[in-house]
């Protein structure tokens, strides 16, 4: 199966490393060398098939320069190195995940496996992140002990793990985004950001999270969206990729009831009346029992220990989108261009959009580019700048009202004219965003409760709706 495992931070630090299987051959004398190696090549990724003219970039004196002109985006999740070692890797809250084989395996089953790796670090360290994992680090290794075995999978569930763990996580203070600005109504982000097992404060006391603590559960219900706008603002592509995610903090781990909108149809062919929540598919957690959701559209389950998935949903087609794009560009001297990009809101205006990222990728030739930024009220910060660097153009808004009109002009400077294929260069529009208690599709969570009544037993629901773009594109 696997012959490796490692964490690098977002600086490229190896945090947690662990050898299954010595298909290397050199992993004591070259250990650093072969995750710096990879580091680098995931930082600077590029599609050039001379490796030797890239790695002669790398070395210049303009290097900075060379590895954008050679970069074409993101790393794939999977590629092969010059050591003959295939490498599959995951990127969660900035830290890296990676596994190495020399074996053909299946790809898809080392990404599940990294990404139940990371649920799992986030169950028992209460947070994902570089100071949980460092301060943590005997609690990983001995969870790694229990998952992965002469590089084979052999337990990747929370609640069956807790019968083999035996030391005790430390707790790690969460920062907190405050520029995530959710509704005050609902529970903090932070609030789920607690271990399932006992643990042992800053002072080296023990002490159990489920020792005089509110019986809790955290519903989430997340929507990520992917658009494809026509540069006069049309949509070409549209999909959501929705999930009911939950976190249960309840003693005894009652059986829950859980109640969707009466008129939920799955499939397009099945639809029924105006106004009805459509779905293209919905696929459920093995812990689901559905025998009442054809007559009521009700779920029933007793929630595993840890974060997990009661249900995916997906929806194709028209729907309403959140925001429109409307970029033009217009050339007012051989060497200038004009660059006014108008966002509007559409959705209500007692939502808004917060932490908006808007990226326009500009030409090689670009010598240097002002911004201004035309904001409505109530929009709070907004800024615009051109990345050397990266090459684009970068809008960020803290936040982005609903039923409002955002304008960015930018005023651009080339080194030679402008032809055809330097117009090429310019885009697509890339847009960021998270809109909280807000979701797309309309599916609702009617009502969450316990199926049996228990006389003093009183939960404490947090529900709360988001959602997130996941490829938000405007062509030009």
């Amino acid at each position: 199966m696997i012959s490796e495992f490692f964490v690098l931070s977002p600086r490229g630090d190896t945090i947690i490393a662990k050898q299954y299987r010595n298909d290397r051959g050199d992993v004591g004398a070259h250990e650093r060398s072969h995750t710096e190696a990879f580091f680098r090549k995931v930082k600077f990724w590029s599609d050039a098939t001379n490796e030797e003219e890239y790695e002669e970039l790398q070395d210049d004196d303009k290097a900075e320069d060379g590895a954008r002109l050679k970069r074409k985006g993101d790393a794939p999740p999977v590629f092969l190195m010059p050591d003959g070692m295939v490498y599959v890797h995951v990127k969660r809250n900035g830290l890296i995940f990676c596994c190495t084989t020399a074996r053909n395996v299946s790809p898809n089953t080392v990404i599940e496996l990294l990404a139940s790796i990371a649920r799992i670090f986030k169950d028992y360290c209460g947070t994902l992140s570089e100071e949980a994992l460092r301060k943590n680090f005997i609690l990983c290794y001995e969870l790694l002990d229990e998952m992965i075995d002469y590089g084979y999978p052999q337990v990747t569930r929370t609640e069956n793990l807790k019968s083999f763990v035996y030391n005790e996580p430390i707790l790690v203070e969460h920062v907190v985004n405050t520029g995530n600005l959710v509704n005050p109504k609902t529970a903090s982000a932070s609030a789920v950001h607690k271990p399932v097992i006992s643990s042992v404060n800053e002072n080296g006391r023990k002490s159990n999270v489920n020792a005089n603590q509110k019986n809790e559960i955290f519903v989430d219900i997340l929507e990520r969206l992917n658009v494809l706008f026509s540069n006069n603002g049309y949509v070409l592509n549209s999909t959501i990729d929705g999930c009911i995610q939950m976190k249960s903090y309840l003693a005894g781990n009652p059986e829950l009831r859980l109640a969707l909108n009466e008129d939920l149809v799955i499939g397009r062919n099945n639809a029924g009346s105006y106004g009805s929540v459509v779905v293209d598919d919905m696929n459920f957690n093995d812990c689901v029992n559905l025998a009442e959701f054809e007559s009521a559209r009700t779920l029933s389950f007793i929630p595993p220990d840890g974060e997990f998935v009661v249900l995916n949903y997906r929806v194709t087609g028209e729907f309403p989108t959140p925001f429109r794009i409307f970029p033009s560009i217009e050339e007012v001297e051989p060497k200038k261009l004009e660059v006014v990009i108008l966002i509007r809101g559409e959705m209500p205006a007692n939502h808004f959009g917060a932490n908006v990222t808007v990226e326009m990728p500009m030409p090689r030739c670009t010598a240097a580019a002002s911004c201004n930024v035309i904001s409505s009220p109530g929009s709070g910060y907004a800024n615009a700048e051109y990345v050397a660097h990266e090459g684009k153009l970068v809008w960020t808004m803290k936040k982005f009202p609903g039923g409002t009109e955002q304008t960015m002009r930018a005023k651009v400077t080339l080194n030679q004219p402008c032809t055809t294929q330097m117009r090429r260069e310019i885009g697509p529009i890339n847009m960021t965003f998270e809109i909280p208690m807000y979701n797309v599709s309309s599916l609702n969570v009617r009502y969450l409760r316990v199926a049996e009544a228990m006389v003093g037993y009183t939960p404490y629901r947090w529900v709360r709706y988001v959602t997130q773009s996941s490829s938000y594109v405007c062509r030009l």
